[in-house]
């Protein structure tokens, strides 16, 4: 595009470049939403599933939406608030996904315990992206339902282990599905400025 006399040429610019950032950024959030959404209609969909195959289902699951958070966070640390926690949220991701893919044999009780700390500490760290993107005025309220959802998902596991692995089945796909949403949502939350968190 060539600058017009006036300078209205580089502010064009200027605003074509910023809405390319953004429609990536909500890309990949909404990337996100779309693989956890998915995640938890085959795990609702397939009950009938050995353990075996949703270790391997959420390992993946985990290291997907780890890797993109990582990416979201660096690509765009410069215009984004919180994006330090955007990047330890993806870090736990892929470490829970690794420990997943290296002990597929662990029973059904240690797999509810790794998805149940992995719930609380990926909220707390979304709780903590939340509210420094509050500070900088941003988007944060979607932000913030996610931390909520991920605490409260992995302390009902904690609290109700015995429950058996039907009930964790359930409790797994019904948590992706609103989480899926909610990510979604907080993408098209704000058309100028999604939220990377």
């Amino acid at each position: 595009m060539v600058d017009t006399s006036d300078g209205t040429g580089r502010e064009t610019t200027a605003t074509a470049t910023d809405g390319a950032v953004s429609r990536r950024v909500r890309a990949l959030v909404v990337l996100r939403g779309v693989l956890v959404l998915a995640f938890g209609l085959a795990v609702l969909l397939t009950p009938g599933l050995a353990v075996l195959a949703l270790i391997y289902v959420f390992a993946a699951y985990a290291l997907v939406d780890g890797i993109a958070a990582i990416v979201l966070g660096i690509r765009h640390r410069a215009e984004r608030p919180g994006w330090g926690w955007a990047i330890a949220q993806g870090v736990i991701s892929v470490i829970a996904g690794v420990v997943a893919f290296t002990l597929p044999a662990s029973a059904a009780l240690a797999l509810l315990f790794v998805i149940a700390f992995w719930a609380i500490l990926a909220g707390v760290v979304t709780a903590i992206s939340a509210n420094e993107v509050r500070k900088h005025d941003g988007p944060w309220g979607w932000i913030a339902v996610r931390a909520a959802l991920d605490v409260a998902f992995g302390v009902l596991l904690l609290v109700w282990p015995a429950s058996g692995i039907l009930a964790m089945l359930w409790l797994v796909g019904g948590f992706a599905i609103v989480t899926g949403v909610v990510l979604i949502a907080q993408a098209f939350r704000s058309q100028t400025q999604p939220a990377v968190g």
